[in-house]
């Protein structure tokens, strides 16, 4: 992360009150970064920060307030904002997803958004839909085409499996090359920030592709703790979520996660890290690691080795 100076600070102040950093003199207007609270609208919103550029963040609590299930906030937050990082909530595989992404670019470019940076899903035939509507929006445009996130297993519904010394998933030996959330953040803000990234489509993955019971074993020799990984079938582990008060389209999202997207068609690395960034992506061995030294995983005062 970037030094931030007292200024910078000030921003990053106004971005956590969910408010909007104002430009200064010789500015350019504010990026609205939606999902400005999730995993990557944060980092994307803190590194625009860093960097000295206004930001709004488009979220339930910001100032204005950003719903996607309400389209009258829309208008609002795009209000005077050249410059968007689009994500939807709770994934471009929803039923409606594509056409409320459909109106709400009609609306931005109509309120004068120049710019889309879109966060869409790998292997998604519904995402890539979505993609489309960007594309052919008129305006710049940069995909972010992300495998699943590492930080899932920190900062999602998988913490507290593993809090709790067990994972049970649908997911066999299928491997995935997860992505680190900061590797998506820092290509957004490429994309938005510097040239060359227009009409450019990235997908972003980890170095190397590993299980789940892989990674929840690299987890736990991080953590220094014993967690076991169990597969179920699909449909054990849909009832389970069901009976125990999930919401029917998060349990339908889930299952269709690890029914098609998890079948193995995105097993392959991507080099969107590499040719946004000219880096390579940070590797799930190294999340784990330094994620473990936060203590997020510890339970009882055990803690990494």
């Amino acid at each position: 992360m970037i030094t931030a100076t007292n200024e910078t600070e000030t921003l990053r102040d106004r971005i956590e009150e969910g408010g909007v950093a104002a430009p200064r003199k010789g500015l350019e207007a504010p990026t609205l970064v939606l999902g400005g609270t999730g995993k990557t609208g944060r980092r994307v919103g803190e590194r625009l920060v860093a960097r000295g550029r206004p930001v709004r963040l488009g979220s339930r609590g910001g100032e204005p307030p950003f719903d996607w299930e309400d389209r009258a906030t829309w208008a609002p937050a795009l209000r005077g904002t050249d410059a968007v990082y689009l994500t939807y909530f709770p994934d471009l595989a929803v039923p409606g997803a594509v056409a409320a992404v459909r109106a709400f670019v009609d609306l931005a470019v109509r309120s004068g958004v120049r710019q889309l940076v879109l966060l869409s899903g790998r292997g998604e035939e519904e995402a890539e839909r979505a993609e489309r509507v960007v594309q052919e929006a008129g305006v710049d445009w940069t995909i972010v085409r992300s495998s699943w996130f590492s930080q899932n297993f920190s900062e999602n519904y998988l913490l507290e499996p593993v809090l709790d010394g067990e994972v049970v998933l649908p997911a066999g030996e299928v491997a995935e090359p997860f992505v680190d959330a900061d590797d998506i953040a820092d290509v957004a803000v490429a994309a938005l920030t510097e040239e060359g990234h227009a009409g450019q489509l990235y997908e972003v993955t980890g170095p190397r592709s590993l299980s789940f019971a892989a990674a929840i074993a690299e987890i736990a020799a991080a953590a220094g703790r014993e967690i076991r990984y169990v597969q179920v079938p699909r449909e054990e582990y849909a009832a389970a979520m069901a009976a125990a008060g999930v919401p029917a389209d998060f349990v339908w999202l889930v299952d269709y996660l690890f029914a098609t997207v998890l079948d193995g068609r995105n097993a392959r690395p991507a080099d969107g890290v590499r040719r946004a960034l000219g880096r390579e992506p940070r590797d799930f061995a190294d999340y784990a690691r330094e994620t473990a030294t936060t203590g997020v995983w510890n339970v009882g005062g055990v803690g990494p080795r």
